[in-house]
């Protein structure tokens, strides 16, 4: 492949794993990142820009990493940019649930029974008059913070109606609008593809992700702490699910990957949530799992390209290692740990398996950066899930980082999940 130029443009700092390893492909790479928390994020590895739209000329392939560029990536597209990215259609179906959930049901998917609302007041007595088991999450820009989303437990919704009364007060300025959504128990699985601005090109991938802080799914919910995955041909959960909005992807011209995750049961396939993005960190354990170069991948891909995706068999496995400022927005917390060395007791050159989060190269030494704690992602690939696990977790052994931690369980139920799913036919 001839050399190119990328320029990835993120609201924080999100995709610089992928551009580093497009960047040592040879092709020359620009990023933008907004945040000013992250402005320290990739110093010494990559080179970054303050304004991305004076690089629109210069690049081949513009990746918009995140949602919220939709309409700038619209406009790119129909001037003729090779562009990654979202589209204005496709940012709202993640951002606002209501519109999300009400396209997924035009398409035919099978939605859950669920309520919206804007007043606490209104869902409050919901459920007084509606006795049930229910999941709480908050809608707009308050559902990026994933702590506020809530599954209760109750058979007659008591837990989820004291929540309310109990927080309604303090809430009212954080969450405009939230949804009521009946509670279905199953197996979650997320399946996702690539779409090329008109058809989804396969294989498709199929992920289970852990979200809870904690080993055996206890504690916080938080953007994600480890993926599980493997590629398939398309089958029943894809048909039932992604591939019925397909033509509504291509008519708003999305190019880039596309999930939806799941319950499923006994009864059916439950969409719970649509990802109109690269997910995190599926998107690093997924690049392992590709056996082409990236930079050739998303060129062919935002070319509109129909092609085979040549990825590994067997499975994929990530873990993200964290450090304390992961649990807190506290300046002081995340003083302690920016420039903080990364150690490894046995250096890798090619860096096999361990992906950037927020870090920097200073005088040739890994150092943390920016004020999140997210450190680093730890993949692993095999013929079966053990084998990824083992592969994954010894490489963590290697990284030496003061006060780091993960959940140790990253693919520890595909027996049982795999067990269900596959007598319930999906997989198939």
């Amino acid at each position: 492949m001839i050399h190119k130029k990328f320029l990835f443009v993120s609201w924080e700092s999100l995709s610089g794993d992928i551009a580093w390893r497009i960047q040592k492909e040879g092709h020359d790479v620009k990023v933008y990142i907004k945040a000013k928390s992250d402005q320290d994020v990739y110093d010494g590895i990559l080179n970054k820009v303050k304004k991305w739209k004076e690089y629109v000329n210069w690049a081949d392939v513009i990746v918009f990493d995140d949602v919220g560029f939709g309409k700038e990536a619209d406009i790119l597209r129909k001037a003729g940019k090779l562009v990654v990215g979202g589209s204005q259609y496709t940012d709202r179906l993640e951002d606002d649930r209501e519109f999300g959930q009400k396209e997924m049901r035009k398409c035919g998917l099978q939605v859950l029974p669920h309520w919206d609302f804007h007043s606490f007041e209104s869902a409050i007595r919901f459920l007084q008059q509606n006795p049930g088991r229910y999941v709480f999450k908050p809608s707009g820009a308050a559902q990026s913070f994933k702590d506020l989303l809530f599954i209760g437990e109750e058979e007659n919704g008591a837990d989820i109606l004291e929540l309310l009364r109990s927080n309604k007060i303090i809430w009212r300025s954080k969450i405009k609008t939230f949804q009521i959504q009946k509670y279905a128990a199953g197996v979650e699985t997320a399946v996702g593809a690539f779409f090329n601005g008109q058809e989804f090109i396969t294989p498709i991938n199929i992920n289970f992700e852990q979200k809870r802080l904690f080993p055996g799914d206890i504690g916080p919910l938080t953007g994600d702490m480890g993926a599980l995955m493997f590629w398939a041909e398309p089958n029943g959960l894809f048909k039932n699910t992604m591939l019925k909005m397909k033509d509504k992807l291509a008519k708003s011209g999305y190019v880039g990957y596309f999930d939806i995750n799941c319950i499923i049961n006994g009864r059916g396939i439950y969409p719970l949530e649509i990802t109109s993005r690269f997910g995190y960190p599926t998107i690093d354990v997924q690049a392992v799992g590709i056996e082409m170069p990236l930079a050739e991948f998303f060129l062919r891909l935002a070319s509109g390209e129909k092609f085979e995706i040549p990825v590994k068999k067997g499975f994929q496995i990530g873990i993200c290692c964290v450090t304390d400022p992961y649990l807190s927005d506290d300046p002081e917390t995340a003083s302690v740990y920016h420039d903080l060395s990364i150690l490894f007791r046995k250096p890798s050159p090619d860096w096999g398996g361990v992906h950037l989060g927020d870090v920097k190269m200073v005088d040739g030494k890994l150092r943390m950066a920016g004020t999140s704690g997210y450190a680093l992602v730890v993949s692993g690939c095999g013929n079966t899930v053990e084998d990824a696990r083992r592969q994954a977790y010894n490489r963590i052994k290697n990284i030496r980082l003061q006060n780091m931690f993960y959940r140790v369980d990253i693919g520890h139920r595909w027996l049982s999940d795999s067990d269900l799913l596959q007598t319930w036919g999906y997989l198939k």
